[in-house]
């Protein structure tokens, strides 16, 4: 597979949030500040592409060979919960100012189905390690791509006279549709 393909085709194409719709709680819930979005982008990029690594092996030297397949979503579910306790302690320790500004939705990277997605999709599409390894870093990066522009977008628009039953979360969604709209074009260009 080419892999310039794969990385355009995962961040523009098949955006994991825009286009695959996985991932919208922190995608909406962290994008009111570009300074915490790129955090969370970078946490989500990390935690992806060591989830997808690990769950790749653990999927082709485990739970094949034992003939335990049915239990992937609970292993990986597994694999990101300990990867996310890890990123966590982590930015306790060296980023408090952005371990704080995350807050809640730092352990929610656990439950966000954007990670577990993304792993799945791997297997699915019977991706080799290093293809694997390519696509997460370049879903997360179309994650962090979305998480930015709308953060960048609700900062503008705190500025905007805007009705007061659209401020906050009714207008962060009406953008995500527009920009899912947007990025939807390059589906036409890929075809």
């Amino acid at each position: 597979m080419d892999y310039f393909t794969l990385v355009i085709a995962a961040i523009f194409v098949n955006n994991i949030v825009l286009a695959q719709y996985l991932g919208n709680c922190p995608f909406i819930g962290t994008s009111k500040e570009s300074g915490v979005a790129i955090g969370m982008g970078l946490a989500v990029v990390f935690v992806a592409t060591m989830a997808a690594a690990i769950t790749w092996c653990v999927q082709r030297f485990l739970l094949v060979p034992l003939d335990l397949a049915y239990l992937q979503t609970i292993t990986f579910i597994l694999v990101i919960a300990s990867l996310v306790q890890f990123v966590e302690m982590f930015l306790k320790k060296v980023v408090p100012p952005l371990y704080k500004s995350l807050g809640i939705f730092l352990p929610l990277i656990t439950t966000n189905c954007a990670v577990l997605g993304i792993a799945i999709i791997c297997q699915r599409e019977e991706y080799t390690l290093l293809e694997t390894i390519v696509f997460s870093i370049a879903s997360g990066a179309g994650f962090l791509l979305a998480l930015v522009v709308l953060a960048s977008i609700r900062e503008r628009l705190d500025l905007a006279r805007v009705p007061t039953c659209l401020r906050g979360t009714p207008l962060a969604l009406i953008m995500a549709g527009l920009m899912s709209l947007a990025f939807f074009a390059f589906k036409g260009m890929a075809s």
